[in-house]
């Protein structure tokens, strides 16, 4: 250390250039090497100024004493920080290999004893090696969406630069943005594959604790983003392609980063990538986190590892929004589509890179050299397009991701959650209103006496705003009679339920019954209640006149279908030529007809029927069933053969009769019953009647149970049915015989369902 003491008066007589000359030349002549060494003091006067010269620490550059001029990637790989590790990571085991973890285990154990025992158990090793293969197989082609995230955040996963120092010929790291520090969470620099010159950009995680320090857990700050952000500037303008490398659970949130600008910092690399006229291949090696991933992943191609994730939110995070808790995120993983194949599916990956058995840690070099070939593959495709054809694709690559259909119908299970929109309803005056049903029902007057259709869509237009009012009507009674809130509350609780595509709680039913009534009770007191009456009458009666209206006009349309199908000349002459057979069988009844003859009547009647349904179809309507006004008797409905058919019920029940009564169960309780009347004697207490009456009680219910099974009560209504069958076709076969002798034309019964009103009117 020296120290040197000098006034203004030293230099005095000394020109200004001779100051300002080269720090080698010293000051005045006088060389700083040797004003350090030897200190020099001029004693004036004037004020004297003291300084010291403190010897600073030497840099501590990663450069060896004896670099080596032939080491791979070139000799200025020797200034990165990233150096191979000392000591080798230790092996890390997730809950779900276990299972392997045994196998291992047990293949160590054999192979110890061989090496203490000196005897052969090559078999037993080869067996477990075997074993041991076809376990990790099965392991690993099943993964679980949880297993993977599990493999991408694997500890000794390989990380951005041990797959940069793998694949490159030459590599020189670059720092810095220029405007803050160098965030090491994301290294970006300059490399070669095969001749061909590239800019890395990547996330860097960190290989142990004291790395993943430094490295931020691969969290970048908005530094980082920018520093990406300059080197695609670069690129852009040395005509480099750009490949990134994701893996980062996301942007460090921190306050000092937000303060300095990470969203900006985001948005703006997300702005840029889309404008950048070199081509971009992403690739993420571990897991993709949110925005964090997306500022390096605005690229042409984006391709995954196959055990990598692609996620906007964690799964855990996603587990603990919608499910309060993080144990759900399993099912949060599932749901989320994060994995390759999903994404895949999806277009949202370009393309998966094989890792091996057990995940990239298995074999690192061998996925260095999966991710080299399908860097060489994408850049071929990519490179041959030009500046203009580059954009567009990158363009549509993002375009078309989520797609989007116009004018869509929602699905009411989805549209029983969505808000509802706050529509203002107005209502008409009663007097104007009054005015239109008066006018409305004059107009349906004219069209009954002149035979004519009555106006269907002003009947339908004063249907829908009678709708519309009633509700309205309704809507004040309720807030007149104070139920709004509890009513607002129970649909609160249907919502939930319906939600969660449950059966209605029998509490909630009784609640909406509960509330119905105390509402009917309430509404006559209600102010509008009067209005509201008069709304409902009118409503009623123009669905009534318009429910007519429809099933005239249906009636019509079916009557029409009928006429031009019997119309038709082939059913005619099949027709006619069957009343002709009929006629000179000289049958009096269908019984009596031969098997050929009536198979004809009814496949004839058939293909009339058929040919009726289709029609019928093409209206819109729906044939439940088709039946014959002439009830036809088949030999199987006989009544011989029905009375076989009861005699074979009766024994049945009364088989299932003698099975209970043999049974062990019925006979205690016959046993406990006689034990019951023996004790009470002549003349039984209120007790003992009770007891016996219950006992009573038992056993008729044990035989009814026994008897009324759903075999045989099917086969009692089928009984029944066939029965009244008979009992018709037999009273009135003769007369019916009588009527059909020029073969009457099948007519045809229609249920229409929903439409029962026009049924009743047809």
């Amino acid at each position: 250390m020296a120290s040197i003491a000098y006034s203004s008066a030293a230099f005095t007589g000394t020109s200004a250039s001779d100051l300002l000359r080269s720090s080698s030349n010293g000051v005045s002549g006088i060389s700083l090497k040797t004003l350090g060494k030897a200190p020099f003091s001029v004693k004036k006067r004037d004020a004297t100024v003291a300084a010291k010269l403190k010897k600073g620490k030497k840099h501590d550059y990663p450069w060896p004493a004896d670099p080596d001029p032939n080491v791979k990637g070139g000799v200025l790989t020797h200034l990165s920080h990233f150096k191979p590790l000392k000591e080798k990571q230790k092996p890390v085991t997730l809950d779900f290999e276990k299972p392997l973890v045994e196998i291992e285990k047990k293949m160590i154990d054999v192979r110890r004893m061989a090496n203490e025992t000196g005897l052969d158990f090559s078999d037993q090793i080869i067996l477990l090696e075997n074993k041991y293969q076809q376990a990790l197989k099965d392991l690993y082609r099943h993964l679980t969406p949880i297993q993977r995230v599990h493999i991408a955040r694997h500890p000794n996963r390989p990380t951005f630069l041990d797959h940069i120092f793998s694949i490159t010929d030459k590599f020189v790291e670059l720092h810095g943005d220029r405007s803050g520090y160098d965030d090491p969470a994301i290294v970006t620099g300059i490399g070669t594959i095969d001749d061909r010159r590239y800019m890395f950009i990547g996330q860097q995680k960190g290989r142990n604790t004291k790395e993943n320090i430094h490295r931020n857990f691969g969290m970048p700050t908005p530094h980082g983003y920018r520093k990406a952000l300059r080197m695609m500037y670069y690129a852009d303008h040395h005509g480099f392609p750009i490949v990134t490398f994701i893996d980062t659970p996301g942007a460090y949130a921190d306050l000092k980063s937000e303060e300095l600008g990470q969203g900006e910092a985001i948005a703006h690399n997300l702005r840029t990538m889309f404008g950048l006229k070199v081509p971009i291949v992403s690739i993420v090696i571990g897991e993709g986190g949110s925005g964090g991933a997306l500022a390096i992943g605005c690229a042409n191609k984006l391709l995954m590892l196959e055990n990598a994730v692609f996620y906007v939110a964690s799964p855990e995070a996603c587990a603990a929004i919608l499910w309060k808790t993080a144990k759900a995120s399993p099912k949060a993983a599932e749901k989320l589509r994060i994995t390759a194949p999903e994404l895949c599916r999806l277009q949202i990956c370009d393309g998966i890179i094989p890792e091996p058995l057990g995940g990239a840690h298995a074999d690192p070099a061998w996925t260095s050299q999966q991710i080299k070939a399908a860097i060489n593959e994408t850049m071929d495709e990519l490179t041959a397009m030009d500046t203009e054809k580059l954009l567009k694709h990158r363009m549509h690559k993002f375009r078309k991701l989520g797609g989007f259909e116009e004018n869509a119908q929602l699905d009411p299970k989805k549209k029983v959650n969505m808000k509802k929109d706050d529509q203002i309803v107005r209502t008409t005056p009663n007097e104007e209103l009054e005015g239109e049903v008066e006018k409305l029902k004059q107009q349906i007057l004219k069209a009954k006496e002149s035979s004519s259709k009555p106006p269907e869509m002003a009947l339908k237009d004063m249907i829908e705003k009678l709708k519309k009012e009633v509700d309205h009507e309704y809507s004040e009674a309720i807030k007149a009679t104070g139920l709004k809130d509890r009513l607002d509350m129970l649909r609160e609780e249907v919502s939930k339920v319906n939600s969660r595509d449950q059966l209605m709680n029998p509490v909630i039913r009784d609640k909406i019954e509960k509330l119905k009534d105390e509402f009917n009770q309430k509404l006559s007191a209600a102010p509008n209640h009067p209005t509201l009456q008069y709304k409902l009458d009118m409503l009623k009666e123009f669905s009534k006149a318009k429910s007519l209206s429809d099933a005239a006009t249906l009636k019509q349309e079916v009557n029409k279908k009928f006429n031009e199908i019997m119309s038709r000349p082939e059913i005619n002459e099949k027709l006619e030529a069957l009343k002709a057979e009929v006629q000179n069988s000289g049958s009096s009844s269908f019984a009596d007809l031969d098997q050929g003859l009536k198979d004809k009547v009814l496949n004839t009647r058939k293909e009339v029927e058929l040919e009726m349904i289709s029609a019928l179809k093409s209206i819109g309507l729906v044939v439940e069933g088709v039946k014959s006004n002439a009830k036809v008797l088949s030999e199987k409905d006989s009544p011989s053969v029905f009375k076989n058919k009861v005699d074979h019920l009766n024994e049945e029940i009364n088989k299932k009769i003698e099975n209970v009564v043999s049974s062990s169960e019925l006979k205690n309780m016959i046993e406990l019953l006689k034990l019951e009347i023996a004790r009470a004697g002549n003349k039984p207490d209120t007790e003992s009647k009770s007891k016996i009456e219950a006992i009573q009680k038992q056993i008729k219910q044990r035989l009814s149970e026994a008897i009324i099974s759903s075999e045989l009560i099917e086969k009692y209504e089928d009984l029944k049915e066939k029965n009244s069958e008979v009992e018709q076709s037999s009273a009135g076969a003769d007369e019916s015989l009588q009527k059909e002798t020029k073969y009457e034309e099948p007519r045809l019964e229609i249920n229409l369902g929903a439409n029962s009103s026009f049924a009743q009117c047809m």
